[in-house]
């Protein structure tokens, strides 16, 4: 072990020991969140979901009675959460009715995406839940870092970082009272990530690229890929994996040919239940890339160095830490070890 995964390994140790001490929140607690200040009295009663990653956070944090609706759903709940999960109302599968939301007089909305209640929010904007005295509170790991206006998907400005992912998780331990908690569980995530750097570092890898796909508006088009600045772009870095894409796009389009061209090493796939498109299925990409005349000769294709993955694990989430995992794993089962 290195000094440096040494030192990380020990702060997530240390995180574990100094649970049991964390203070209590102190109320009334003010935070900034995404561009907006907001500020509670005390732990809101209820709250709802806008997006599986924040369904999950709440119920890492022991939250999941307080939980009163969920919605944007991409793969099922982590098993440890099924039980809990099956007692609490899903609004929708994909985008919640802002009257659906609302109806459930949550003391929080917790959002994953921006795009859902920014400016132009897809289920409304913050000012009218907050103009209904409904609170909302964004996860930091979409908005750190990252300009939401510019792109499909945004656009980041930095590497994205799991340093985020914890945050959120601590923002809301701290909103809940439960920091205890929290601390808890970013110290296990931090160890989960530090492990399985580790497991990659000794494999001594030498230019390894991968591709990210994620899906696509029609098979016969140009997919989805992840650009060099999201969470699988993270997990290359992390890993000592080349990203094949150079956008800054949280998501760009990029053709067959060019991705052919870069010749990846692996393409790593998203795993899904939502069928907004047909590439949702990932059958159906593995068939594609096995019959389409360009992308069947890549390297990574001939060779079958195809990685599935769940898509929640390709978004900036509490399962980007699991995506590590996957990927390492990969490497060293493909024998890519020099």
């Amino acid at each position: 072990m290195t000094a440096s995964r040494f030192l990380l390994a020990a702060s997530g140790f240390a995180f574990f020991a100094t649970a049991a001490a964390a203070e209590p929140t102190a109320y009334p607690l003010t935070l900034d969140n995404c561009g907006e200040t907001i500020t509670f009295d005390k732990a809101p009663a209820t709250s709802a979901t806008v997006g599986q990653a924040a369904t999950e956070v709440l119920y890492s944090l022991g939250l999941g009675d307080k939980v009163t609706g969920t919605s944007v759903w991409f793969n099922d709940v982590l098993p440890e959460f099924a039980e809990v999960n099956a007692k609490v109302p899903r609004l929708a599968d994909n985008d919640p009715s802002f009257e659906s939301v609302v109806a459930k007089k949550p003391g929080l909305v917790a959002v994953q995406f921006v795009w859902h209640v920014g400016p132009e929010g897809i289920v409304a904007t913050r000012t009218q839940f907050h103009e209904v005295g409904i609170p909302t509170y964004v996860l930091p790991a979409d908005c750190v870092a990252k300009d939401n206006s510019v792109g499909v998907d945004g656009t980041r400005s930095a590497l994205f970082s799991t340093d985020s992912i914890h945050q959120g998780v601590r923002e809301l331990a701290q909103i809940f009272d439960v920091q205890d908690k929290g601390e808890a569980f970013v110290a296990e995530l931090a160890k989960r990530e530090a492990d399985a750097i580790e497991q990659a570092k000794a494999l001594n890898l030498k230019d390894v690229s991968a591709a990210f796909w994620f899906s696509s508006a029609e098979m016969d088009i140009d997919p989805y890929v992840a650009g060099r600045k999201g969470a699988p772009a993270y997990m290359m870095d992390k890993l000592g994996i080349r990203n094949v894409v150079g956008s800054d796009e949280e998501w760009p389009v990029v053709g067959w040919e060019t991705i052919a061209k870069a010749n990846p090493t692996m393409i790593v796939i998203a795993k899904m239940d939502r069928r907004r498109f047909p590439a949702d299925d990932y059958l159906k990409k593995i068939e594609f890339l096995k019959t389409d005349p360009v992308a069947s000769q890549m390297d990574a294709v001939k060779n079958n160095r195809i990685v599935v993955m769940d898509a929640h694990a390709m978004d900036a989430t509490i399962r980007t830490v699991a995506g590590i995992e996957v990927l390492s794993a990969a490497l060293k089962d493909f024998g890519l070890a020099k």
